[in-house]
């Protein structure tokens, strides 16, 4: 961090950082991260945790929840109290503090604070349950989700269109999200890409995306859930023969072993250097749903490993078509198949890596960070002139 940005941020003394809820180590809690490494004294604030869930470094602050810490099962049902989420969330108290930065996917923009404080709200997406993704989480199966959900979307979505007035600065984790945060809230979002990687390496460090080292196979790394589409990864490559390698786990396992053909390995949950090894190895990595960024492309192509992406979402920000990756353009496993196949015809250099990840660091995220606090402050300053003249006159 240069010397600049940490005199623009040093006054403030007491910073209040709001997190959805702390139940595991996913790409939301490492930009939760690099966040409160801004501000060593920061305190968090949360619906829910599960204790020991998240690394020592969150693990370590002083934690805030809310009553929904107090509900029975939080560990494994905590999703279905969501319709209590905005009376949750509202709960808190700001007064006091200087800065108040908000880590959001559901609830968390929209704490209540007050107005002189300024409150930047970094989005991964807007709450996707009753939003874009709605359809897909409440499919309308069954009385409860055809009589009785749409009842309690309405009213989220309602509420959270209605909060979104209570943030100075929104900052997006790609234009992808920007542009529903514009759809959605009315607001424009300046684009800061998550904190994907500690530092840029170099082209000599970058493991040789055609060295001797790759294997005859392709990865998927991804939790086995319905809407990232490994189903249509396990298809394609059923129809091609060719070996894929499926690290992770969650509720579509079964199914997708049962569509598997015998070229197709589940290797389950893998480690951290076990799945550094695999991008190392690996001919391509996989990437066939709609992600609002995805940090697992741009750790793939740190260590070298090239992005076949659906053409959609947050892929089009991560990879750079010809030259790190290539997209298919439809949701089907001819297209991912022809995909394929041209990746085998190009050799693909690690410059062209290098520069692509060099945008992903945790200096930059930091750096994109701090502008925002800098606007928002900016924001209350320019309010309380317009105030002061108003009564003036």
């Amino acid at each position: 961090m240069k010397a600049a940005e940490k005199k623009a941020i040093q006054n403030y003394k007491r910073v209040a950082v709001i997190h959805d809820w702390l139940t595991g180590m996913r790409g939301g809690e490492v930009v939760l991260e690099a966040i409160l490494e801004l501000f060593p004294g920061a305190e968090l604030f949360t619906l829910l945790h599960i204790p020991g869930s998240c690394s020592d470094f969150i693990e370590n602050r002083p934690i805030h929840t809310s009553f929904i810490q107090k509900f029975p099962w939080k560990a494994r049902l905590y999703r279905h109290y969501l319709p209590f989420f905005p009376t949750a969330i509202e709960e808190f108290d700001f007064h006091g503090f200087d800065l108040v930065i908000s880590s959001s996917h559901c609830v968390a923009k929209s704490v209540i604070v007050p107005p002189d404080v300024p409150h930047i709200s970094f989005v991964h997406s807007p709450m996707r349950y009753v939003w874009d993704m709605y359809r897909q989480y409440f499919p309308g199966k069954g009385l409860l989700q055809k009589l009785v959900i749409p009842f309690f979307a309405n009213y989220l979505r309602t509420w959270d269109a209605a909060s979104a007035h209570r943030v100075d600065d929104y900052v997006s984790n790609s234009a992808f999200v920007g542009s529903r945060i514009r759809r959605f809230y009315g607001r424009s979002a300046t684009v800061v890409h998550p904190p994907c990687l500690d530092r840029a390496p170099t082209s000599r460090e970058i493991p040789d995306p055609e060295g001797d080292q790759r294997e005859d196979f392709y990865l998927v790394l991804s939790a086995l859930v319905p809407y990232k589409r490994i189903d249509l990864v396990v298809q394609a490559f059923s129809e091609s023969g060719k070996k894929l390698v499926i690290a992770g786990k969650g509720p579509e396992e079964k199914r997708l072993r049962s569509i598997a053909s015998g070229n197709i390995e589940f290797l389950g949950h893998v480690e951290r250097s076990g799945i550094q090894e695999l991008y190392t190895k690996a001919l391509g990595l996989i990437f066939p749903g709609v992600e609002d960024f995805g940090i697992v492309p741009v750790e793939a192509q740190a260590a070298g490993c090239p992005i076949l992406a659906l053409g959609r979402g947050g892929a089009l920000e991560t990879v750079v078509d010809g030259k790190t990756g290539l997209f298919f353009s439809q949701e089907s496993a001819a297209s991912l198949n022809d995909a394929v196949k041209r990746r085998e015809g190009i050799r693909f250099k690690k410059s062209d890596f290098a520069r692509n990840t060099a945008r992903f660091t945790r200096d930059a995220f930091q750096s994109g960070i701090i502008s925002s606090i800098q606007r928002a402050q900016k924001t209350i300053a320019g309010s309380r002139s317009s105030s002061k003249s108003g009564r003036l006159r």
